[in-house]
């Protein structure tokens, strides 16, 4: 049999979820390998569920390695430590946590590691198109992923980085990474009577999911809004960069998917060809495409 890999992802409707699934599928193709791919629905505790199964189901059909995008922030670290107990390697996508290098040390023989792509790198380019967008400056009404994530705080913190001394204003509102999140929270914010006091310029969203979800709130509140920039994040072929080639979107920034080089890397390992590194960091790219 080929050795086996199990990857958990967030949802079977997200299109960078389906991405990921796209690009392991690929990966695992290219290396032997065989992937299993389950969907956690957005929800924590199915995840630990489905994972805790593959962790103590029959010895001889556990996989060589778990490949986890979390639906929580923290990533997991209890399940991580029984599944590589039971000699499965942990490979965590898109999540920066301080246990992955305790782990990696004191079971140096599994592959374990975080692959994600670089996170800041992804707020840096959207501050660098808030700046392009508005040269006078002005107010962005910018929609977060979940705040206990590390992506969305990372993103953040690297777009503030990169307007500051710019005249520009953000208000900061919380999504689930869902186009109904994103519009969900625009809404909410619009029946607050301080936005009434916040002038809009323009409106970001930290995937492009969300920046959907924010231009069908401005579809059925504010009408006036859709003559405003939307930028958004992911940049999918076929989702982030068709919505700019529309004139839908005024930017994105694409985020290379993680999967298919955890996969890679848990191959090495099989193969005994590398030793894995504690982190595997892709670069993003802007579209369309910056000069620096």
């Amino acid at each position: 049999m080929k050795p086996s890999i199990v990857l958990s992802l967030l949802s079977s409707d997200q299109d960078f979820q389906i991405l990921q699934a796209s690009d392991a599928r690929q990966a695992a193709a290219r290396n032997g390998l065989e992937v299993e791919i389950h969907y956690a629905s957005n929800n924590s505790m199915l995840q630990v569920e489905q994972i805790y199964k593959i962790i103590y189901g029959p010895e001889d059909a556990r996989p060589a390695a778990i490949v986890v995008q979390s639906v929580g922030g923290e990533g997991l670290p209890r399940v991580a430590r029984d599944a590589v107990k039971e000699g499965i390697g942990w490979i965590l996508l898109n999540r920066d946590v301080a246990y992955i290098d305790a782990l990696a040390a004191e079971y140096p023989k599994l592959p374990i590691a975080i692959v994600t792509a670089d996170q800041r790198g992804v707020g840096h380019i959207q501050g660098r198109q808030f700046r392009a967008l508005l040269p006078n400056g002005g107010s962005v009404l910018y929609i977060q992923g979940p705040s206990d994530t590390s992506a969305a705080r990372q993103r953040l913190e690297g777009m503030e980085e990169t307007i500051a001394g710019a005249n520009i204003k953000v208000k900061v509102l919380t999504g689930e990474w869902t186009e109904a999140s994103g519009e969900e929270a625009v809404l909410w914010w619009l029946g607050r009577p301080s936005s009434e006091d916040f002038a809009v310029d323009l409106i970001a969203a930290q995937n492009d999911a969300m920046a959907v979800g924010a231009r069908k709130a401005a579809t059925a509140r504010r009408p006036a809004w859709m003559r405003l920039p939307f930028t958004g994040c992911d940049g999918l072929p076929d989702g982030g960069q068709r919505m700019v080639n529309r004139g839908e979107l005024a930017a994105t920034v694409i985020v290379p998917p993680t999967a298919g080089a955890a996969i890679d890397l848990v191959a090495a390992r099989v193969r005994g060809t590398a030793a894995a590194s504690p982190r595997v960091v892709l670069p993003p790219s802007a579209y369309p495409a910056m000069q620096r």
